[in-house]
């Protein structure tokens, strides 16, 4: 049996081993914390978005924290989530499906799923009466991107297919997304409205209303305020419904970005100010080519001492031979920085580990267990 240490933090595992290549640290204290955060402050179930970060130690940590719920958004996922929790309710919000994934979702016991059209609600049918949410689109800003292009139907579209839920027999449902990186709660009050327009109009009485994923997690600037998102959604559900539904979210992002840190290290300073990584956009910095760049950046040498140098922002370029690898944002280091200096980023959890590539030989491997961040 292989078993993992615990380190008490980066600085102390990149102390002792010096590594070459970039290293993924892991916290399932802060995870648990946040997982906390979320069932004591959102008024409902809280579903975890198993894209975001699929690993079966954030899973397990998660179901230790008390999530009972998970997003899944294929037949993969729920087999990653029945590994860990044979029990956990599955909620199948990918409103875009093949026949044989809709049989997956059978054997998996999924218990909630989504639509946008006719045609995506006819192939449910072998799933019997369960939940069913109609998914609504609306141009709402107030995120990094918006997720209305490709999922969702309008209001009009959406008042004719949740009475077809209804009488198709299925259980009625909303659900929605604000868009990735969003920290306007009045993103959700404005979806919020027009789902209690919808079901009014719709003659359905709603049995749950999902307010989607679209938390924040902290990248740059204030750390989120998502108790404020909270209770704005709760203020709004009780605005706009005459007898409000019961809520569900399923965050990803916000829920585990918190817990992993990532350890660059320079390999190169050029005489223009450029500066090479070993780790880039083909790696647990990828996600950087889309949203905005993360400013929580921290230097320092390779015993362990924070470079406190005057914040010069520089062009960064990760190892590959590929000179398309460059992140899109300068980010800011210290005069005194040099090479073989440790770059550690904040709060890299989502994502970064879930869709990094390991071109040209280079990326992350299994992250490093630590106590604290």
């Amino acid at each position: 049996m292989h078993v993992h240490p615990l380190w008490p933090d980066p600085l102390t595992h990149l102390r002792r081993h010096r590594p070459d290549h970039a290293v993924m640290y892991f916290s399932p204290a802060s995870l648990q914390a946040q997982a906390r955060r979320f069932l004591d402050g959102f008024g409902g179930v809280v579903t975890y978005a198993v894209k975001a970060n699929s690993r079966a130690d954030v899973l397990v940590n998660l179901v230790a924290a008390g999530i009972e719920g998970f997003d899944v958004a294929s037949p993969a996922e729920m087999e990653a989530v029945r590994a860990i929790s044979p029990d956990a309710a599955l909620h199948y919000n990918n409103p875009v499906r093949t026949p044989e994934e809709v049989a997956a979702a059978r054997r998996h016991g999924v218990v909630s799923a989504s639509v946008d059209s006719q045609s995506e609600l006819e192939k449910l049918a072998p799933l019997g009466a369960i939940e069913v949410s109609v998914r609504l689109a609306l141009p709402v800003p107030g995120a990094a991107y918006d997720f209305g292009e490709k999922f969702g139907v309008g209001a009009d579209g959406a008042t004719a297919l949740l009475q077809e839920v209804a009488r198709r027999g299925h259980r009625p449902a909303i659900t929605f997304h604000p868009g990735t990186q969003c920290r306007d709660p009045e993103a959700w009050v404005s979806y919020i409205r027009v789902a209690a327009e919808v079901a009014q109009r719709a003659g359905v009485r709603l049995e749950r209303l999902n307010v989607g994923g679209g938390f924040a997690s902290h990248w740059q600037g204030p750390a989120p305020d998502l108790e404020r998102v909270f209770a704005r959604i709760e203020q709004a559900v009780r605005k706009h419904f005459t007898t409000p539904p019961a809520l569900v979210c399923e965050p990803g992002r916000a829920m585990v970005a918190e817990a992993f840190t990532l350890a660059t290290r320079i390999k190169a300073l050029r005489p223009n100010g450029a500066v090479f990584l070993n780790d880039g956009i083909y790696g647990a910095l990828s996600e950087l080519r889309d949203i905005c760049g993360n400013d929580r950046v921290q230097v320092m040498a390779p015993d362990g001492t924070p470079r406190s140098g005057y914040p010069v922002k520089r062009i960064a370029f990760g190892p590959t031979c590929d000179s398309l690898d460059k992140l899109p944002d300068p980010i800011a280091f210290p005069e005194d920085t040099a090479e073989g200096d440790y770059v550690l980023f904040s709060g890299m959890g989502a994502y970064s580990l879930a869709i990094a590539t390991r071109f040209n030989g280079y990326g992350v491997g299994d992250p490093i267990t630590v106590a604290s961040l």
